[in-house]
């Protein structure tokens, strides 16, 4: 069997901390930039509440996440780890300086440096209490 090369660490880290700054932009002009850097063309993703294809896809969604968690942000948790050529890592969901409210592992395909799959899991739900770390 043929081993797959792996993406760098670094590489892994830079796209899960572009995704968290999507997930943060606010201004859709700007979100949007991100997402087109981000996210191949034909991108899909998916997650129990959610999902988007392409960078204009993702990025009205996100948009849309926005607005329905007003006044919370994203943040990286952990390290990101890649294999071949995934990506899996951790966010949390919360108030500046506050407990996380929800936070979830998302597992991304990279395609010549963006993603060109992205399925998200929830860990914690509003309303449960935090996941361990």
């Amino acid at each position: 069997m043929q081993q797959q090369a792996h993406l760098p660490a670094e590489a892994a880290r830079r796209l899960a901390t572009q995704y968290i700054a999507l997930w943060n932009e606010a201004d859709a002009t700007r979100r949007q930039a991100l997402a087109t850097e981000l996210f191949t063309r034909g991108a899909a993703y998916l997650d129990p509440m959610m999902a988007g294809e392409g960078p204009d896809g993702i990025s009205g969604m996100v948009g849309a996440a926005q607005q329905q968690f007003a006044g919370l942000s994203f943040n990286l948790r952990g390290e990101p780890e890649a294999t071949g050529d995934c990506v899996r890592f951790s966010w949390s969901l919360g108030p500046a300086g506050g407990a996380s409210v929800a936070a979830g592992t998302d597992f991304a395909r990279v395609d010549g440096g963006r993603f060109s799959n992205v399925t998200g899991f929830i860990d914690q739900k509003p309303g449960d209490p935090p996941p361990a770390s």
